[in-house]
């Protein structure tokens, strides 16, 4: 029986010392059967925007953006075609120049003068003939146009020029052709190299002139008019 009295003591010592601790967890608020409290979510108020102000901004400056590239692209525009009048001007200064410089007439070839315009052989020789070695250069004499150029009978190679007064220039003999028909050449350009093709006694080059008629005449003469004497031409 003391043990029991004992263990109702000591119970009750429990009991007294347990009863001011919830009565004060009780007295701050907090009970085991009260429901837990809630907090609302708090909502950030957002004043309403006319977006249609911020559209209005986005337009004008979109506007400005293509203004200001339309802008540089037409000054780049007269700048290039600025540059290409002044690139124009400038080539055809240069052209003008270049033609001033250039002869109206040009002899041949280089080369020594050994036969002209006559009888010669029994026959008639219908041109003069400039000797000098294979591969001199030959020159148109005027401006015209080429209107044939290749192989030809008598002549191995021949190069014919639609000359700038009707006329036909006829170049034989030659070792090669550097134009072609339909060419348009001017005074002085070189269209063939000297050569020994042919009926040929050496390496020369035999030039004819035909009238539009087919008449050949002698050069001499009608190089002398445009300003070209041959010293020797009176050799037959």
């Amino acid at each position: 029986m003391p043990l029991t009295v004992g263990a109702f003591l000591g119970a009750g010592t429990v009991a007294a010392h347990a009863t001011p601790k919830a009565a004060s967890i009780e007295a701050a608020g907090w009970s085991p059967t009260a429901a837990p409290s809630v907090t609302a979510p708090q909502v950030l108020a957002v004043p309403r925007t006319d977006l249609s102000v911020y559209v209005e901004q986005l337009g004008q400056a979109a506007q400005r953006e293509a203004e200001r590239i339309a802008q540089a692209a037409e000054a780049e525009r007269i700048a290039r075609e600025e540059a290409e009048r002044l690139a124009r001007e400038e080539a055809e200064r240069l052209a003008r120049e270049e033609a001033a410089r250039r002869p109206a007439v040009a002899f041949p070839a280089a080369g020594t003068f050994t036969s002209g315009f006559g009888p010669r052989w029994g026959t008639n020789h219908n041109g003069i003939d400039i000797a000098n070695a294979i591969g001199t250069p030959i020159l148109a004499v005027t401006n015209g146009t080429v209107i044939e150029s290749g192989p030809a009978s008598g002549f191995g190679l021949w190069v014919r020029v639609q000359q700038d007064d009707g006329t036909i220039g006829v170049y034989g003999h030659v070792d090669q052709l550097l134009v072609s028909a339909g060419q348009p050449v001017r005074a002085g350009d070189q269209i063939a190299t000297m050569g020994n093709r042919g009926q040929s006694t050496g390496p020369h080059l035999h030039f004819e002139v035909w009238q539009a008629n087919g008449a050949k005449i002698d050069p001499a003469p009608w190089l002398a008019a445009r300003g070209i004497p041959i010293p020797g031409a009176h050799l037959g």
